[in-house]
Formats: structure tokens, sequence, C-alpha cells
């Protein structure tokens, strides 16, 4: 048994806390998985796993275990990525992490594209707010980020695209009308950094507090009552295709000059970027987001 093998073992007995999931993954009958565990456990001179009708609990030995399946896992990955980049086929796994509204808006056909054209490459992806990408880059969970918004980012930082706030409702035309109206103002919990634009504009544009307010935890939640005739939100126009039967404000700035906008970023570091898969998918972003600027143009 390779040191790979009985890493990958490991691992997935410790993700699954179960003979018979693991077992499954492993495509192995649960006795032959339970004889594989004890000879691991002879080699290592200790009992890693508890078994107990609740499933595996790994013990202290266990533990440290698991953690040195994962990183010889870890290694064997970068390992095989570095020899993957000498090569000129776009292969291997491509770890991205992106804000989710990117994630859920924009980024799938984004992704067509690069399987399409890239069929051997493989797709590791999370989702969450930017402040959670950023961390992601840093833990080495993730090759590149796609974030919003002003990000404090050291490393490579190209600029995607740019879209423009809106409120929108199904019966408010103006602004103005918003501090007459007793709708609610539906909002989406979002990072500190979104949150505090919108406040910032609406104490610029208003005296008061909105009259009514609803949180909800997701922004495909906030958009659906919304044109739903349920109060009205904020939203970007990366959410917004077009045929949605509302009213589409735009967040005036202080000056009545331009719009507020938010930027998106694909942010990574060089040797991430050294990397064929990230190379390729590189590209694939950057055709796409020129396509959504000029649509933006129009």
């Amino acid at each position: 048994m390779t040191a790979t093998t009985e890493a990958e073992l490991i691992k997935i007995m410790a993700e699954e806390r179960n003979m018979r999931k693991a077992a499954e993954r492993l495509f192995l009958t649960q006795p032959a998985l339970s004889q594989r565990l004890q000879t691991i456990e002879k080699d290592w001179g200790a009992q890693l796993f508890i078994r107990s009708q609740k499933g595996l609990t790994a013990t202290p030995a266990g533990e440290l275990v698991i953690q040195h399946a994962q990183e010889v896992l870890q290694k064997r990955e970068e390992i095989m990525e570095a020899i993957q980049g000498l090569t000129t086929k776009v292969n291997g796994t491509l770890k991205i992490a992106c804000a989710s509204i990117v994630g859920q808006n924009w980024l799938p056909k984004v992704l067509k594209e690069f399987v399409e054209k890239f069929p051997d490459a493989k797709i590791s992806l999370m989702t969450g707010w930017s402040s959670e990408i950023v961390k992601a880059l840093y833990d080495g969970e993730a090759h590149i980020g796609i974030v919003r918004g002003q990000v404090d980012w050291k490393g490579k930082k190209m600029h995607l695209f740019r879209d423009t706030l809106y409120l929108v409702d199904r019966e408010l035309e103006t602004l103005e009308e918003v501090l007459n109206t007793q709708r609610p103002f539906i909002q989406f919990k979002s990072d500190s950094n979104y949150y505090q634009e919108i406040q910032q504009w609406w104490q610029r544009q208003f005296s008061s507090n909105p009259h009514r307010q609803i949180l909800v935890d997701q922004i495909e939640t906030c958009k659906q009552m919304a044109i739903n005739g349920i109060g009205y939100a904020i939203l970007p126009s990366i959410t917004l295709n077009g045929e949605e039967r509302i009213h589409k404000i735009p967040l005036m700035n202080h000056d009545k000059e331009f719009g507020l906008t938010r930027d998106t970023w694909l942010i990574g570091y060089e040797s991430s970027f050294e990397l064929r898969q990230v190379q390729a998918f590189t590209e694939v972003v950057q055709d796409h987001a020129r396509c959504l600027y000029d649509f933006y143009k129009k």
C-alpha cells in the first residue's frame, strides 16, 4: 500500500466518520476496509479510530495521523500541479474562490466555456463573502479569487468589470418617493464593505432611516421578494437580466453626476498565475469581462 493510498483512506474515513460510507467512496467492501485500517494501525502502532453505533471517532493518535494524511495529499497535489505546469496541455485542478453574487450570476457562463475548451481540467469552486475569499487565498485553499469592492490585496490584482447599483421596486419610480413610502426596505446579509457602502450612500441621500426593514440571508431571496412586490431593494446590475418587471433607479452619487458602482476583481499570488490552468481560465474570464463591459456601454 503506498503512502498516498493510505493517506486517501485515512482522509475519507475522517470525513465520513462511518465505515459503510467510507467503504462506498473507496469502492471497497466493509471487511476489506476494516482489514486495511488494521494494517495501517499496526504500522503506526496505535489505534486511530474508535468504532461505536454513532460511527467512527478519531483517537488523539488518529488526529495526528489524519493531519499527516491531509498534508501528504496537499503536497502531492502541489507537485502534480507543478509537473502539469511543465506540459502544454491544460489539466490539473483549478481551485477558485468566488464572491457569491458573481458565482451565482456570472461565473457559470465562464465555467461552461472553460470546461468546453479544456475538458481535461478539473474545477474546485467555493463561494462566500469577499473577506472569506481573501482568507481562502491566504490559507492556500484556492489558486485565484474573484472578489467585489475595495479589497486589500498585495498580490496580483486584475480588474474585471464594474456594475451599477440600483434601487429596484414594483411601485417606486424615483428616489424621492422612498422617504414617503411605507414599503419595507429589503436587505440581504453581505460583507461589511458592501453594507457600509449602502449605509454611507443612504446617509448622504436621506436624513432619516427607512420606515420599515426586512433582512434576508441571500441576495436571490432579496431579489425575488422585490420582484414579487413585497418591498424595495438595492441590487447590483449583475443580478438583473433586464427581463424583470420592476423599476430600476440608479443610486446617484451625492454630486448627481454618476451612479454608485461596484467593482469586481480577479486576485491571486503571482505563483498561481504561472499555472497553466489558471492562465487558461484568466484568458476566458477576461473575454467574458470584456463582453460584459460592452453590454453595459450600450
